[in-house]
């Protein structure tokens, strides 16, 4: 799958004209819980000739494709990926961070990584994180659950934790951020984890309880603590002179 990947970005290159500078996995398969008929969730950041950014006019920065061997492509412009890395955007930092990376411009990721950390906002990611736990909980308190739900919910509840007491990014990797919950859970969840790797996307799953009330707790102790994070710095003029020197 690795090979039609690649060749599927290739494609991209030539047929939009532009330099894919990183690739990687996003979603299940790279957050360790994927089902057997999980897509590949790729995500890939790109850069046009200078005479794009030019233009007058606004263009599209985002480029996007679906194949029908389940590879569900969306990738950024470079001045879009600098503009979100300066808010701290979340989805861009799991992006930084996948543990499945497709392909990586060193000398680009050289200069990256170090503003990634440095914009870093603890206070912006966690009210993404919290936010995204509570649009699954409707679903999640349902009678019947599809497991995906389950662990997208346990996902960024874990991940707003993380941000809290530690102070930094969270992993990527789901099996990173369990251990921070409580050990029922844990064993609870590592059941679960075995039904999902078996079980096609549509399964339902018969309540949890003890999932329901952990979340539920985990998004009081999150909203809690919001207010207590600090934000990232203000990086503006370090990300435009690497912006500049990027598409030069």
């Amino acid at each position: 799958m690795i090979n039609k990947i690649l060749y599927k970005l290739e494609q991209v290159e030539k047929e939009k004209g532009v330099e894919i500078l990183f690739a990687c996995e996003s979603g299940s398969r790279a957050w360790g819980f994927a089902s057997p008929d999980s897509d590949y969730d790729i995500r890939f950041i790109y850069k046009h000739d200078l005479d794009y950014y030019l233009s007058l006019w606004e263009q599209a920065d985002v480029i996007e494709f679906m194949t029908e061997d389940d590879l569900d492509g969306s990738g950024w412009d470079l001045r879009k990926t600098v503009k979100l890395l300066a808010k701290s955007n979340a989805p861009l930092l799991e992006w930084l961070h996948s543990p499945v990376v497709y392909y990586r411009n060193e000398t680009f990721m050289e200069q990256l990584l170090p503003l990634a950390e440095a914009c870093f906002s603890p206070v912006a990611c966690l009210h993404h994180y919290l936010g995204t736990t509570k649009n699954f909980m409707e679903v999640c308190s349902a009678e019947e659950v599809k497991l995906k739900s389950y662990f997208y919910a346990l996902r960024t509840a874990l991940a707003g934790k993380w941000i809290i007491e530690k102070n930094t990014f969270p992993p990527v990797a789901f099996a990173e951020l369990l251990p921070i919950a409580p050990l029922e859970v844990q064993e609870k969840v590592r059941e679960l984890l075995d039904i999902k790797a078996q079980q096609g996307e549509s399964y339902l799953h018969p309540k949890e309880v003890l999932i329901t009330d952990f979340l539920m707790e985990t998004i009081r102790f999150n909203q809690e603590n919001a207010g207590s994070l600090g934000s990232g710095k203000k990086m503006s003029g370090e990300l435009d002179r690497v912006f500049k020197g990027l598409i030069r």
